[in-house]
């Protein structure tokens, strides 16, 4: 796991869902690359088309957790637990179907747990399970779409309901993600803003500073 940072307390400022065969050409390693050099606090492997594949999952967590870990950057997997723990990243990231409770034990104390979930009651049942953040659907997506948006009125409730930090996720870029801080997220998590863009890292960079500003702006307001 990575040294230069507490993976149990992590910065999720900019929070980058990696996706393969959205975009031609542009795959896991491009994205991850992309986002680490840009400025990204975190990264995420979402790669479903790997479940039948387990050595060939494990491998690239491998390699991805490695670059993240020698850039200070968050490193977790979506929903595959196994993955996580033989690769070596920081944590998993679990929906509420994927027994979040039963994936902390499995994770053990030391890696990340993030939980997504769409009120907060289940906001309340991910911190009770040892959930260490949450994301929260904000916009309707085409990369997910059997998510459920609560807009800003929910992310700001949910936000409200917990000590956990939020993330915001779902239809973010750079000209809705001062919105998402507002409404009291800790950070955004992105797919299509960057893994879309023409120049991935300048895209994960200008998000990056688009959102550090939002914060400092909100804890100075």
């Amino acid at each position: 796991m990575s040294a230069a940072m507490d993976p149990r307390a992590p910065n999720l400022d900019v929070y980058v869902v990696t996706s393969s065969g959205l975009w031609p050409g542009r795959g896991h390693r491009d994205v991850a690359i992309a986002a680490i050099e840009g400025g990204a606090s975190a990264v995420q492997l979402r790669a479903p088309e790997l479940d039948s594949d387990h050595t060939a999952a494990v491998r690239l967590a491998a390699e991805l957790a490695a670059r993240c870990c020698r850039a200070g950057v968050l490193f977790v997997v979506n929903n595959r637990i196994d993955v996580a723990i033989e690769s070596g990243a920081d944590g998993a990231h679990v929906g509420q179907g994927d027994d979040p409770g039963r994936a902390r034990e499995r994770l053990g104390p030391e890696r990340v747990l993030g939980v997504s979930l769409e009120d907060p009651e289940q906001a309340r049942a991910a911190e009770a399970t040892g959930a260490d953040y949450l994301a929260v659907t904000v916009w309707a997506t085409p990369t997910k779409p059997e998510a459920r948006p609560v807009g800003l009125e929910g992310l700001r409730t949910i936000a409200g309901a917990t000590a956990l930090p939020v993330l915001g996720i779902g239809g973010v870029g750079p000209a809705n993600a001062e919105e998402v801080i507002a409404a009291g997220a800790a950070g955004v998590a992105v797919v299509s803003a960057v893994g879309s863009a023409p120049d991935l890292e300048a895209a994960t960079r200008g998000l990056a500073e688009t959102v550090r500003a939002a914060k400092a702006g909100r804890a100075t307001g």
